[in-house]
């Protein structure tokens, strides 16, 4: 839904300074950066509500129990901790690179709980495991579609906040 309220606000901004709907042609040519303009936003939040889905669901896996445990943990951190991810799943900063950090803090909370107090054979197990849910969670390298819209664009936004 959220994805569908950003999309009518792209929309809008294209169209307002057209004014002949009749004409089509005119309209298409209106309309050609619309797909382009809605990947980042959309490709975002598209991967946080997949990857949260598979995090929350119910599981008998210990792996993605922690993970989920870690999750609500991370986000009772409050501060920066839960601000972020609030904010990537409102679209009030729908950054891909924001969504990145953030994932992998998770990750890397997750298996600090596990290892931190006293580490054992099967928490470092437990916390390879977590590790390893990254690979199912987050689909950037499974060379899917959504990997070619966005590291483009994320490596396009790094190159242009560093020039």
């Amino acid at each position: 839904m959220t994805v569908a309220l950003s999309d009518i606000v792209v929309l809008r901004n294209l169209l307002r300074p057209f004014h002949d709907l009749s004409n089509v042609y005119s309209l298409c040519k209106y309309l050609e950066p619309f797909y382009t303009l809605r990947k980042p936003v959309a490709s975002t939040i598209n991967t946080l509500a997949g990857a949260l889905y598979k995090v929350l669901s119910a599981s008998t896996d210990p792996a993605r129990n922690e993970m989920r445990e870690a999750c609500f943990d991370y986000l009772t951190l409050g501060g920066v901790f839960s601000n972020g991810p609030i904010a990537l799943l409102s679209v009030l900063n729908p950054r891909q690179l924001k969504l990145v950090l953030h994932f992998f803090a998770v990750a890397i909370y997750g298996v600090s709980r596990l290892i931190v107090p006293f580490p054992s054979i099967l928490r470092m197990w437990i916390g390879a495991s977590d590790l390893g849910c990254i690979r199912n969670h987050f689909p950037y390298h499974k060379g899917k579609r959504s990997s070619t819209n966005v590291l483009p664009t994320m490596l396009t936004h790094c190159r242009s906040q560093v020039v």
